[in-house]
């Protein structure tokens, strides 16, 4: 009888760590900042281009106010919203040789610590993903309707929100270099992630694991 016992509460016990895992997954947003920022830049940027001939005639000031609202996006993404919503990082470090060299870092699950929760992780792949596309939309139609000054403009979009992209890729691939492998393999988890919330990226993330080339 007091095997049975004993039996009882150790299910018990597992149950309810079971339980606090998944309701801290499903948190509500720990980095309620970094989710705001890791947003708003790139979205303004969109907007202003958007709407910039409603705000002001000068060519010059939008193009400056759109190119600024990029180029905060991308230091804000890369160096501060990436390593609190998800625990990613991607960097260039100089050798004592002059020559640089790509690392790309990775936070590992450890059940002591928690870095994000599915909210944070969902908003931060969807702007991720979901801005460079638009700016592709920019692209092809600034393209066929022979606006050719924007060209610029729309090109450093693509090309500053497309890099933070490949790079935290990278960081989830494991630094993998091969298009089609990072490709498959990302389709791939997130469609699983979709699936089984539960299986994505196990709370807590301790040390970081470096991936150099």
């Amino acid at each position: 009888m007091k095997q049975a016992l004993v039996d009882d509460t150790e299910d018990v016990s597992l149950d309810l760590g079971n339980e606090e895992e998944l309701a801290f997954r499903k948190a509500k947003i720990r980095h309620p900042l970094a989710t705001f920022f890791h947003l708003f830049f790139r979205v303004s940027a969109i907007v202003t281009y958007v709407c910039c001939d409603w705000f002001s005639r000068s060519f010059v000031g939008c193009f400056v106010t759109v190119l600024l609202l990029l180029s905060f996006d991308f230091w804000s993404v890369k160096n501060v919203t990436g390593r609190l919503l998800v625990g990613l990082r991607w960097w260039n470090h100089i050798d004592e040789d002059g020559k640089g060299r790509w690392i790309f870092e990775a936070r590992k699950a450890s059940p002591q610590r928690s870095v994000a929760t599915e909210a944070e992780a969902r908003i931060f792949w969807l702007g991720l993903v979901i801005c460079p596309l638009i700016w592709t939309v920019f692209f092809f139609s600034t393209l066929f309707s022979l606006k050719l000054e924007w060209l610029a403009l729309v090109t450093a979009g693509i090309s500053l929100q497309a890099a933070n992209l490949y790079g935290y890729i990278l960081c989830k691939m494991g630094g993998e270099r091969d298009i089609g492998k990072i490709t498959a393999s990302f389709l791939s988890q997130m469609v699983f992630q979709t699936a089984s919330p539960r299986d994505f990226q196990k709370p807590g993330l301790k040390g970081l694991e470096i991936h150099k080339h």
